[in-house]
C-alpha cells in the first residue's frame, strides 16, 4: 500500500439509480472535439456524465491510479463518474454528446 487515501475508482457500467439528468453538451465531432476532452479532465463535484454515441467509435478511460477504459461503439452509452479524471479520443470518426446528471434536490 502507498499511503494514499484515494479511493480507487473502477470504471462503472452505469449510473446509479438516483440521479436526474439535467443538462448535455452539444454534440462533438473529430473536427469540434475539445483539446480539453482528449486530456484528462473531471466532470463538477456530485455530477455524473452519460457519454452517448451517435456515430463512429469513442476511446474512453480514467486516469491512473483509477482503472478502465473502453470502446464506446454507435449506439452505446459509458457512464463518467463524478470528479474522476479521464479523457476521450476518437477511434472512429463519428458524433457524441455528454448528458449530465446530479442527485435531486
Amino acid at each position: 500500500m502507498n499511503g494514499s487515501t484515494e479511493l480507487l475508482i473502477v470504471l462503472p457500467s452505469e449510473l446509479p439509480d438516483n440521479v436526474i439528468g439535467y443538462s448535455r453538451t452539444p454534440e462533438f465531432t473529430e473536427d469540434t472535439l475539445p483539446e480539453a476532452l482528449k486530456a484528462a479532465h473531471t466532470t463538477k463535484r456530485g455530477v455524473w456524465g452519460l457519454i452517448h454515441v451517435l456515430d463512429g467509435q469513442l476511446f474512453y478511460c480514467l486516469e491512473p491510479p483509477h482503472k478502465g477504459q473502453r470502446l464506446i461503439y454507435a449506439g452505446e452509452t459509458a457512464p463518467i463518474p463524478p470528479g474522476i479524471p479521464h479523457r476521450v479520443a476518437f477511434v472512429k470518426n463519428g458524433r457524441f454528446f455528454v448528458e449530465f446528471f446530479k442527485k435531486p434536490p
